[in-house]
């Protein structure tokens, strides 16, 4: 049987189109005409200012350079995310602080959020300072509750700086996810609801750090006729070749959302009528106000409440019908490499990892492949 992936990359056809033009015109560069479309494209569906780079991470590694976060310097940052959004504060030599999770969204807690405000001015992880940034994330495309995550950054004059890797088109009341804080960024990884195979961006609503993020991706060239450079910069610009792909993608951007979104409800109806027969399988619920891109279906699988039956149970079962599924995020605090930095708990990130599963999501999934699903399912709970 062929394999079900978690969330393969999914083709409009309009693509080749626009990557035939690159080619025609033999502009196989880092910069050019559809790279500055693609920027455009962006900047009319989420309204930001918008630097298309090679990846999300690059995105946030420029969004720390920007705001001159370095040696020691507090950055905090949600816990239950992927390893990509901690790394860049590592290269700045900064310290993460990890804050946990609340119930309803799974991202960042504001109220832990708050404490760990609280403890880095009273010196409880060191020098007593103002941390320089706070990076929430919204995972698997859900909103986290940015008006609370605001209400702390704005009490306290820390800017925010956004991980919306995984939920472009996600809104909260109404406005993108990426664009509440100073700056925001985007994922294009071939996993994602739109791909340019590799690929992210930096977004904001000022200008000027958009035209700074340009100029830092392209390594530092000063204006002068010959390469001169007054600070150190990075390759971290899209290829014009790859942005052909993203011209595509976004034509069809609302159409993916719908099929992710689509198919979240029908797990919804499936283990709806599976909670008739004495379980009690959980998915991720999305609040009033939020309005999440669905990148992935995720369930909760606590053995308590389901007859013993694990998480891990259910993804080896399904793993034996080749069908991919994945824990949800192990929270960083407990990752090895960053098990030494500070961390706010509320239980929730660490109870999240042992019990949720993340199910084939793409928005290519085919009829027969949810039979197949569907069928693996009935196996387990039958």
């Amino acid at each position: 049987m062929n394999r079900i992936y978690l969330s393969p990359p999914h083709q409009s056809g309009a693509e080749v189109e626009f990557v035939n033009k690159v080619f025609a015109s033999n502009w196989l560069a880092p910069v050019g005409d559809t790279l500055d479309s693609f920027e455009l494209d962006i900047k009319n569906y989420c309204g930001s200012e918008v630097c298309a780079l090679n990846s999300g991470s690059s995105a946030l590694h420029l969004s720390l350079v920007i705001q001159n976060i370095t040696h020691d310097d507090y950055v905090l940052v949600q816990t239950h995310t992927h390893i990509a959004t901690i790394n860049p504060i590592i290269y700045q030599g900064a310290i993460p602080i990890f804050i946990d999770s609340e119930e309803d969204t799974w991202n960042m807690c504001p109220q832990a959020l708050e404490e760990a405000v609280k403890n880095c001015l009273a010196g409880k992880y060191g020098e007593a300072k103002l941390p320089k940034a706070i990076i929430p994330v919204h995972l698997y495309g859900m909103p986290a509750k940015m008006d609370g995550i605001m209400k702390v950054a704005n009490t306290h004059g820390i800017p925010v700086i956004e991980d919306a890797a995984e939920s472009l088109g996600s809104t909260y009341d109404d406005k993108h996810t990426g664009t509440f804080g100073k700056m925001g960024i985007y994922s294009f990884n071939g996993n994602k609801i739109i791909t340019t195979s590799g690929g992210g961006a930096l977004v904001s609503e000022d200008a000027d750090l958009i035209q700074k993020a340009q100029f830092l991706a392209t390594q530092a060239r000063d204006n002068a006729p010959h390469y001169q450079h007054s600070q150190v910069g990075y390759n971290y610009r899209l290829s014009n070749v790859l942005a052909g792909i993203g011209r595509g993608q976004m034509q069809v951007l609302d159409d993916r959302i719908a099929a992710r979104r689509a198919n979240f409800e029908r797990y919804k109806k499936y283990f709806a009528e599976v909670n008739t027969k004495g379980y009690s399988i959980q998915l991720q619920q999305e609040p009033q106000g939020s309005f999440s891109n669905r990148w992935l279906s995720c369930i909760v699988i606590n053995p308590e409440v389901n007859k013993g039956l694990t998480r891990e149970a259910v993804r080896l079962a399904m793993e034996a019908k080749n069908i991919e599924s994945r824990p949800l995020w192990k929270p960083m605090h407990l990752q090895p490499v960053f098990e030494k930095y500070p961390f706010v708990s509320t239980g929730v990130s660490e109870r999240l990892f042992d019990v949720g599963l993340c199910l084939p999501s793409g928005s290519n999934l085919t009829d027969e492949d949810f039979e197949r699903i569907s069928s693996c399912l009935d196996s387990i709970f039958s």
